[in-house]
């Protein structure tokens, strides 16, 4: 079985735009290789907006290279649009995988509807690196709605599977590297094994309720950080709890980030600045 590292606290919350109250429980600003292939986990809410005439609230047009951003949404709506022609609204339970690749603009916004009747938020977006190879692969955008997403039972919860495999189920979205993303729901005093594999970075990232793994608790907006060797995990929910499991095959690449870029040099971060400052990363469309 793979075994307790440690627990990820969530730190002090900041607003991403006007739209996003996030908190950032990691970032490839720490110890990327335990992470790898994640580099950023932004936790959005739970949080309720109140209703709003005019402009929704969000982040307006920014860039990203190298990378790609998952992002799943449990309350609310949220609009995206990129430069590649990607884009639509996405509701509880939907998906939006977006591979910046090479180069991307898109912005980010409450949908118009929601933003007008206001209502509970909350959301998750992860960062998922690509390795050298494949950092300058086109840019290309998944919009995987909560019907194409499978749901195992299983004794004491539920599980969606996103990404990657939960026993001969598959989820939906294509990775470049082996990953695991599957949304899960445990009934209060559930115990259960999860079939993580081993030889992946893993972590279980409490989003609402409270579990316990290795005899040690881990409660809301914060994250369980796995062993890499064994498979499995052993957890007990303490109450109902929603959790997401992240499980990944280590890049064994040097990781530099600077902002919205991700490569594996400064001197590639240097060239990501000149060519978005070029407007190599394309033109968003009229809206």
């Amino acid at each position: 079985m793979k075994t307790l590292r440690n627990i990820i606290h969530p730190p002090d919350g900041h607003w991403v735009g006007d739209g996003f109250p996030v908190r950032s429980l990691f970032s490839y600003h720490g110890d990327t290789k335990a992470i790898s292939p994640f580099l950023l986990f932004d936790y959005a809410g739970p949080h309720t907006f109140p209703p709003k005439e005019g402009a929704p609230r969000g982040v307006g047009e920014h860039p990203h290279r190298g990378f790609e951003t998952v992002t799943i949404v449990y309350d609310g709506e949220v609009s995206h649009r990129d430069s590649s022609g990607g884009g639509g609204t996405i509701g509880p339970g939907d998906v939006q995988w977006m591979t910046a690749g090479g180069g991307i603009v898109h912005e980010e916004f409450h949908s118009s509807g929601y933003s007008k009747s206001g209502g509970p938020f909350r959301m998750v977006q992860l960062w998922v690196n690509l390795p050298a190879k494949d950092k300058g692969v086109p840019p290309s955008y998944q919009a995987i709605t909560d019907g194409e997403i499978p749901l195992v039972p299983f004794e004491g919860g539920r599980a969606r599977i996103i990404a990657g495999a939960f026993g001969d189920t598959k989820g939906p979205a294509r990775t470049f590297t082996p990953v695991n993303l599957w949304d899960v729901r445990l009934d209060a005093g559930a115990e259960t094994v999860l079939p993580l594999p081993a030889g992946h970075n893993s972590m279980v990232a409490v989003l609402s309720g409270h579990v316990t793994i290795d005899g040690k608790g881990c409660g809301e907006a914060e994250i369980a950080h796995l062993s890499t060797d064994g498979e499995g995990v052993k957890l007990q929910a303490d109450g109902e709890s929603m959790i997401l499991v992240l499980t990944g095959e280590p890049i064994d690449e040097p990781v530099v980030g600077y902002g919205p870029f991700v490569m594996t040099s400064k001197d590639e971060i240097r060239e990501a600045i000149e060519d978005f400052q070029s407007g190599r990363f394309g033109q968003m469309p009229a809206s």
